[in-house]
């Protein structure tokens, strides 16, 4: 059987090429509110660079970012705790009653203008520690570590921000 033979090629054949689309080129008015777009946009940027705070993220810096701490400047740590009637200091700000340490720290000014709530924190542990020994106290207590050319000293204090002594303990 003969085998069929090749297309012959056409050398003075172009291929098929589409025709370039019309380019279509913006208005002056479109022009002029794009660059006012743009000159808004970086105006909120320098604006909130220089005045602005975390809140006005992303117009604004966030300032756990964009700054440093001087060397010297102590460490703070922010931290919720529960006391037994013996004494035993129990962790509640690492996620044992489902907030993070950071939240607690995002919510501190509600916990010092209204202790009871710290109460919350306090059943909240105890519906999911049933068995271990009752809380009589919270406190949220911040420690500051002494550091010396950005170095830890080993050294820190201790202050309590705000307790709450639960109803019902001794």
């Amino acid at each position: 059987m003969p085998r069929p033979s090749a297309p012959e090629l056409q050398p003075d054949r172009q291929p098929d090429v589409q025709e370039p689309a019309e380019v279509l080129r913006l208005t002056t008015t479109g022009r002029r509110a794009r660059l006012a777009a743009a000159a808004l946009v970086l105006a909120l940027l320098l604006g909130g660079s220089l005045w602005g705070d975390d809140d006005e993220f992303p117009f604004g810096p966030f300032r756990m970012y964009s700054t440093r701490a001087a060397p010297d400047a102590p460490v703070v740590s922010t931290r919720v705790v529960g006391l037994t009637a013996a004494g035993d200091e129990v962790r509640l700000s690492g996620g044992e009653v489902g907030l993070r340490r950071a939240e607690f720290e995002g919510q501190l000014p509600r916990f010092v203008a209204d202790p009871a709530l710290l109460g919350l924190v306090a059943e909240t542990y105890e519906q999911q520690h049933p068995t271990d020994p009752a809380l009589v106290r919270v406190e949220v207590v911040q420690r500051r570590f002494v550091l010396e050319d950005g170095a830890s000293t080993g050294a820190f204090t201790d202050d309590v921000l705000v307790a709450y002594d639960l109803e019902g303990t001794p």
